[in-house]
């Protein structure tokens, strides 16, 4: 299944509160439950100003109807093409 970089502008993303940030992953995951197991949220990095989730779903559209039901922004969905780590130096 495809994974996804989604880059969420979201002005004072840093600021948020843990209660906020709790309340957004709820609000998340609920979509997700009723969506069904084909589009998964794998983990999210905050920024001052944005939020970056890498998904795993079946399509770009499923990320953006996830979005449109949560009332998330997804500026930008970017497929994962291959991932390279340390251990990509190694050959």
């Amino acid at each position: 299944m495809p994974k996804y970089i989604i880059e969420r502008d979201i002005p004072g993303a840093g600021n948020l509160s843990p209660e906020e940030l709790q309340a957004i992953s709820q609000k998340s995951c609920g979509i997700l439950k009723e969506m069904g197991p084909a589009i998964q949220w794998v983990e999210s990095y905050v920024t001052d100003d944005k939020i970056y989730c890498v998904y795993i779903a079946p399509n770009a559209e499923a990320i953006q109807e996830h979005a449109a039901k949560g009332g998330f922004p997804a500026n930008k969905i970017s497929p994962v093409k291959t991932k390279i780590d340390p251990t990509t130096a190694e050959g």
